[in-house]
């Protein structure tokens, strides 16, 4: 069994894919240069976006049961994020601006899992609309909560997120 065991984790690093790591506290802060932005985007967006983050991460690694007591330590920085949709700030900075308009957004988040033996394994992902006409119906921050998503699924899964 110990040899299976081995040749399983072997593998799946040779192959650059991660076992499911169980985690039991989620840690998500903004990072400096996003948070350089805050006066234009506002400051109770990117903590509202910090909460998407940590909700979204939880609800995967629950799902996938792998939101555990005995787990380790998922520290996270959002790195970047452009809304879809002006925000309440930048409307009432810019009054000429409308909710009517969209763009492509996004988000990066970089961080580190941190196991409960102490080792370390950093992660990086991030995904970033190319086609302006799939960003016409989402709301201000759609495109952000897509990447959380997908970051979050592919953890949970675990799906090879090792910053290069």
């Amino acid at each position: 069994m110990r040899v299976l065991a081995t040749t399983l984790i072997l593998t799946a690093m040779a192959t650059g894919v991660a076992l499911a790591a169980p985690v039991s506290e989620i840690n998500v802060t903004i990072g400096p240069e996003l948070a350089q932005k805050a006066p234009e985007l506002g400051a109770r967006e990117l903590d509202d976006l910090r909460g998407d983050l940590k909700r979204t991460v939880e609800r995967e690694l629950e799902r996938a049961g792998q939101l555990t007591p005995q787990g380790g330590r998922l520290d996270l920085v959002i790195t970047d994020a452009r809304p879809n949709r002006p925000t309440m700030q930048q409307m009432s900075r810019k009054p000429g601006l409308s909710y009517q308009s969209f763009s492509i957004g996004g988000a990066a988040v970089t961080g580190a899992y941190a196991a409960p033996g102490g080792a370390t394994t950093p992660v990086a992902y991030s995904w970033f609309e190319t086609d302006i006409r799939e960003a016409w119906w989402r709301g201000t921050w759609g495109d952000a909560n897509r990447a959380f998503d997908r970051f979050a699924t592919k953890f949970a899964k675990g799906e090879a997120l090792a910053a290069k």
